[in-house]
């Protein structure tokens, strides 16, 4: 059974909860990461709704990818699928991603469903900050994941001025 790559732009980057064999950061052209989603179970309640990230089209993604070996391929697609996929409001596909090394792979992704009631589309800082800072969900504070994320997008040597501004509000 061949290797799996799973690309990672979010919590995946810092809790991927599977095993794998590389890790190594990676470029998604065509997609850019953005809080796009409104979390009914992991970051927030339907009553309380969070934010969470998903791919949505246009411009490119820094991520992680994470390298499975094959004989853990069908685990970890099971542990993905049960993990993003709680409300559908992911579409699973596998993408072509870029490694730092030039190496070019396909990879497991999650790029949001545009046409689902828990997209949120563009939303402004004070907004964005405003439903963080008081959502709660299964996962945990939505504050402390997006306090997270930017922590590890900051650690890969990349900046989000957006991303930036919502967390300077909390």
């Amino acid at each position: 059974m061949d290797d799996l790559w799973v690309f990672a732009y979010g919590s995946l980057i810092w809790r991927p909860g599977f095993e794998y064999e590389e890790r190594a950061k990676a470029r998604l052209a065509g997609f850019h990461r953005s809080l796009c989603i409104y979390s009914h179970v992991h970051r927030g309640t339907p009553e309380r709704p969070g934010l969470v990230f998903g791919l949505d089209r246009g411009g490119s993604c820094v991520g992680m990818a994470f390298r499975v070996g094959g004989a853990r391929r069908e685990e970890t697609v099971a542990y993905l699928r049960e993990r993003e996929l709680v409300t559908n409001v992911y579409l699973e596909t596998t993408l072509p991603v870029r490694l730092e090394d030039g190496r070019s792979v396909r990879a497991l992704a999650y790029v949001v469903d545009r046409g689902h009631t828990q997209y949120a589309g563009r939303i402004g800082i004070a907004e964005a900050a405003a439903l963080v800072a008081r959502s709660h969900g299964q996962s945990g504070p939505n504050d402390e994941y997006v306090r997270s994320a930017l922590t590890e997008i900051q650690a890969m040597g990349l900046s989000d001025r957006w991303l930036e501004s919502v967390v300077a509000r909390l």
